[in-house]
């Protein structure tokens, strides 16, 4: 059977999920302008995001059996566009309180958004191909376009309207879900398995153990790539001193082109996903430790963008890692992953912040700032990149347990 048009679909639906994380960011200094919320609110958006894609995630590694996997696949696009169109009108819905319709929203796409982490790859891994790992780094590299794309379609909307029309621009990327909806309702789909095969599966402890080795990759990469993806503007910002809407078009977007174009080289040519992933997290945490010891602007710089290099198959290259060694998997397995990734994502980057706010507060950083030329927030930031480099080595760590523990496996 000819599932081209549901990978298509799968491709698309990748592609505009990315509005769901890199739309709101962009939208939040207008927001604190125009009604006056709060950081700590703001901060409460991103934290609902991943708290209800979380609960979707552990949904479904705990229950995938009880649901119509391709019936949720392809009305999941129009919850995306549910939620967009309720965040563009929550000052009309909540005229009095607009946060109440902007955190309603934010729970109804991050529903979508997390059915798309836990679906969409074993849709595509259940499509039959001679390069299943290649397909699957393709669908990640659509996010990492999604976002360079919202990026630029937003910084040159705002500049050219004006914050005061943000509905807009959000009804836009509302509408382009349903793109994806047209295409699963008209295209077969394959049979995607909701619980590993009986005869592949590791039984007792060695099964735990294995997909925990794999969640802590997942983890530590998922670390590693979204720090600096929700860091960079304001890194670039306020502790490089560069202008926001040229950190936001230079930082933020080129490392977004990196991060897909990476994928999309091994889609093309990738082989051997041990070894990229090695080369990744070793990649990753120097250029952390760059960014937070060396204090020459270009080189700080170009660590940041070169993060989005290192860091681009660490997500898709641990569902490619387990594919590869756990014959057979189901949705549970891709659900339990993207919880971990999803976890990564919330730990990482508010633990920068804590440590960014904490030393920058300290005597440390004080007393510091009057020896070099840097002040007390700079300080913070830049041992908060310091700190982060601590995943992407104790991800080198968990590789290695993973990898002995494969050849082990292969032994027995």
């Amino acid at each position: 059977m000819n599932f081209r048009r549901c990978k298509l679909a799968c491709y698309t639906a990748y592609f505009t999920m990315s509005s769901i994380f890199s739309l709101p960011p962009i939208l939040f200094v207008t927001f604190k302008d125009l009604y006056d919320i709060s950081y700590t609110l703001l901060g409460t958006l991103v934290l609902t995001n991943f708290v209800t894609q979380l609960t979707v995630d552990l949904i479904f590694t705990a229950f995938p059996q009880y649901f119509n996997i391709k019936k949720v696949v392809r009305t999941m696009p129009l919850i995306t566009c549910l939620g967009l169109l309720v965040y563009a009108g929550a000052p009309v819905i909540f005229p009095a309180i607009p946060y109440l319709g902007l955190l309603l929203g934010t729970v109804i796409f991050s529903v979508s958004a997390g059915l798309s982490e836990v679906l969409l790859s074993p849709v595509i891994a259940a499509i039959p191909s001679e390069t299943p790992d290649r397909d699957m780094s393709a669908l990640h590299s659509l996010y990492a376009f999604g976002v360079f794309t919202v990026v630029l379609i937003s910084t040159a909307f705002i500049k050219l309207f004006g914050q005061a029309n943000w509905q807009y621009l959000t009804v836009f990327f509302a509408l382009l879900p349903i793109i994806s909806s047209i295409l699963f309702f008209s295209s077969s789909m394959p049979e995607v398995k909701t619980e590993q095969n009986a005869q592949n599966h590791p039984s007792g402890k060695r099964r735990i153990l294995t997909m925990g080795l794999l969640v802590a990759c997942i983890f530590f990469g998922s670390c590693a790539e979204n720090t600096m993806c929700n860091w960079m503007s304001g890194f670039m910002e306020k502790s490089l001193h560069i202008n926001k809407a040229l950190g936001d078009m230079l930082g933020m977007a080129m490392f977004a082109i990196l991060l897909g174009l990476t994928r999309i080289s091994y889609a093309r040519f990738g082989k051997n996903i041990a070894r990229v992933l090695m080369i990744g997290m070793i990649g990753a945490a120097a250029c952390y430790l760059t960014a937070g010891f060396v204090n020459y602007v270009p080189v700080v710089f170009a660590a940041c963008i070169l993060t989005g290099v290192f860091t681009s198959m660490l997500w898709p290259g641990a569902l490619i890692l387990m594919e590869e060694n756990v014959p057979g998997v189901g949705v549970a397995a891709y659900a339990l992953m993207a919880a971990g990734g999803d976890l990564g994502a919330s730990i990482a980057p508010q633990l920068m912040g804590i440590v960014t706010d904490r030393v920058a507060a300290s005597d440390f950083a004080l007393k510091l700032s009057e020896k070099i030329a840097l002040s007390t927030e700079q300080i913070g930031m830049k041992c908060g990149m310091v700190v982060t480099s601590v995943f992407p080595l104790m991800g080198i760590a968990a590789l290695l347990l993973t990898l002995s523990h494969f050849r082990k496996m292969k032994k027995a």
